[in-house]
């Protein structure tokens, strides 16, 4: 055998061993830690999992463990096969007899969006809760690795996590040094409301040479007047309200004709279905972002 395949074979094994291959960790009890610092014990990989956020949702079908999902939160629609699944909590508030009516052996939360008595009712009743939170983008394929461990997913996981890794490798060099635009993003219209400086919007917005206008806000989505956006100035627009057609949410801004942004016609639409959510779609929405950033720049406004 090739120095060449003896190294590849090293390196594969070493994968293996660093990741845990399915053949492995699908029948070794295993203890996994949540983002809340609580740690669970799981004789086996989860095979009935509730998701209690539309992104959860999307995370587990990414690795892989679509067929072990049994119960879903309210507008989880990605993929499509999420839709057709028993609907168990809707604006952070859980059905609980009918997820005990489920027998879940697993429960994924959304740490900052399930309110926490609502989870211990869950604790209660015997069911592991795992409450996560993508505050960064490199979270994304931290909880790929984590929820692929918990289904017995290691492969597919290891695989759509190095994929995600690699894209925000790839966003934060492209955009690295770039001239840095100011930028207002809209995640509802009436009233008009926005994120803060620690909201993952906001780093996505950070790693595209983007700085957030209302950063310093206290409340993590912040509504604004218009009065206080004028004094702001942005530079770039990023409608994400889904309030109507692109049409109309370029229509409403432009009556802003003092702003910057809606001078120079750098209004851009980002699906919020896509922005909003802290799943792997949500390094589609960056790479949009920065691209608009990057038009706004050359002063090629909307197409």
């Amino acid at each position: 055998m090739s120095r060449t395949a003896l190294a590849l074979l090293a390196g594969f094994a070493m994968l293996c061993v660093a990741h845990g291959a399915k053949s492995v960790s699908s029948v070794r009890p295993m203890r996994l830690s949540d983002d809340r610092g609580k740690a669970i014990s799981l004789a086996k990989p989860a095979s009935r999992i509730i998701t209690l956020a539309p992104h959860l949702a999307e995370i587990v079908f990414a690795v892989g463990a679509g067929a072990s999902l049994v119960g879903v939160s309210a507008r989880s629609d990605f993929p499509a096969q999420a839709a057709r699944l028993p609907v168990v909590s809707d604006a952070g508030r859980i059905d609980l007899e009918r997820i005990v009516a489920l027998q879940p052996d697993l429960v994924f939360a959304w740490l900052s969006g399930n309110p926490a008595r609502q989870l211990e009712l869950l604790e209660r009743r015997g069911i592991p809760v795992l409450a996560v939170e993508v505050r960064q983008l490199e979270d994304i394929p931290r909880l790929l690795r984590l929820v692929g461990a918990a289904a017995g997913r290691t492969e597919t996981a290891e695989q759509a996590a190095l994929r995600s890794a690699l894209a925000v490798r790839a966003l934060k060099a492209r955009y690295a040094g770039v001239r840095r635009l100011r930028v207002f993003v809209e995640i509802w219209n009436e009233p008009l409301i926005t994120v803060n400086g620690a909201h993952l919007i906001s780093e996505a917005m950070r790693v595209c040479g983007g700085d957030n206008i209302f950063a310093r806000e206290a409340a993590l989505t912040p509504a604004v007047s218009p009065e206080t956006l004028l004094v702001a100035q942005p530079e770039v627009v990023i409608m994400s309200s889904g309030a109507g057609s692109e049409a109309e949410q370029v229509a409403r801004w432009r009556r802003m004709a003092l702003l910057p942004a809606v001078r120079n016609g750098a209004l851009y639409d980002i699906d919020p279905n896509m922005l909003h959510r802290q799943g792997p779609r949500l390094l589609e929405a960056a790479r949009a972002m920065c691209e608009r950033l990057d038009r706004a720049r050359s002063g090629q406004g909307r197409r």
